[in-house]
């Protein structure tokens, strides 16, 4: 049978269109994270009683899980447009006042990475999320006047990785606080078995399953490695993915079993096969894989470290008893002054 009957091969323009669509639209269509949907959904109905602004998020939690879904979500149960912009890209007072500036009432500002925001405009954010007012500085010196600037209603949704870096005056402003998790297995069959149906692909529930189990516990990723199986599938002429031709699309992409990525793999190797194991300094392990230190300790650590593959010590990084076995490689025997693995760096 013809694999183009797999997907619809149109222009590129409707392919971004299909990838737009695999974003939830209605807190309903949300999958996993059911704490924060539950909590959510009940700010917003309440703030549409009170035809009100809703309270202002924040999201943390690891990449992938849907915080700028949300987002997206929010403004749409408000009805309200949404701005989007990031941390990075609000580096002085003035950017954020401009972007203050021109909200209207009850939009949802949607700043991601919010911890890497200046702390000039941290601090201009303070008063524009509390009293919805910022104060414009106008001249310099002894000569320099400020000029308040009231701001309507508004929502502001913060997304953090990392949101032991926001400073406690801003954590404090938001009126409501969702941590996102990662996706359990049954939750991303839930999320593939949606995505296949908009891209119109046909997979078993093995192949669902297959993929599923190296996606990290993460949507992004699952979604990511979907449209990579279909497009494997589609060169080769299959019109429905199961769990062997799953298998085989991830292994041609160097996704494992376990959803290590050549850099999760390089890791390992080099703590396995150049060093017995460990204990390594962050920095010589990123020297060994080519890559930079907070490459490694930001991408390929965190998964390493919760799948118990590697551990943290006072002493360096090494791998665990699990990583040598995923290796297929004989351990050294155990040096007793190796540093525990709870030890933390």
């Amino acid at each position: 049978m013809d694999g183009r009957e797999l997907v619809n091969t149109a222009p590129a323009a409707e392919e971004k269109a299909l990838e737009a669509a695999l974003r939830p639209k209605a807190l309903e269509d949300f999958v996993g994270q059911a704490k924060v949907r539950s909590q959510l959904s009940l700010v917003l109905q309440s703030s549409r009683m009170r035809s009100a602004a809703a309270d202002h998020v924040l999201l943390s939690g690891p990449p992938g899980l849907g915080k700028t879904t949300l987002s997206m979500i929010i403004a749409a149960e408000m009805n309200a447009a949404l701005r989007i912009t990031s941390g990075p890209a609000i580096q002085h007072a003035g950017d954020l006042a401009a972007i203050l500036s021109s909200l209207t009432e009850g939009e949802v500002l949607f700043i991601d990475e919010i911890h890497r925001m200046s702390r000039p405009a941290e601090e201009m954010l303070y008063m524009a999320m509390e009293d919805f007012r910022v104060d414009i500085i106008v001249g310099k010196g002894a000569g320099a006047t400020s000029i308040p600037l009231e701001l309507p209603p508004f929502t502001l949704v913060g997304a953090t990785t990392r949101a032991g870096l926001l400073p406690g005056p801003l954590r404090d402003r938001f009126g409501f606080t969702g941590h996102l998790e990662f996706y359990s297995a049954q939750e991303l069959l839930q999320v593939l078995r949606r995505s296949a149906g908009m891209l119109g692909m046909k997979v078993s529930e093995a192949g669902f399953a297959e993929i599923a189990s190296r996606s990290r516990g993460t949507p992004r990723i699952a979604n990511r490695l979907l449209r990579r199986v279909r497009d494997w599938a589609l060169v080769h002429g299959i019109n429905q993915v199961d769990k062997e031709a799953a298998s085989q699309a991830l292994d041609t992409y160097e996704v494992d079993s376990l959803g290590l990525d050549r850099l999760d793999r390089a890791v390992l190797e080099a703590l396995c096969t150049k060093f017995k194991g460990g204990p390594v300094g962050l920095s010589t392990l990123a020297i060994l894989v080519g890559e930079e230190t907070e490459t490694v300790e930001t991408v390929a650590e965190p998964y390493l470290v919760r799948e118990g593959l590697l551990a943290r010590t006072p002493r360096g990084r090494i791998a665990t008893e699990a990583a040598w076995q995923h290796l297929g490689l004989t351990p050294p025997p155990s040096d007793p002054e190796t540093p525990a693995l709870w030890d933390e760096q």
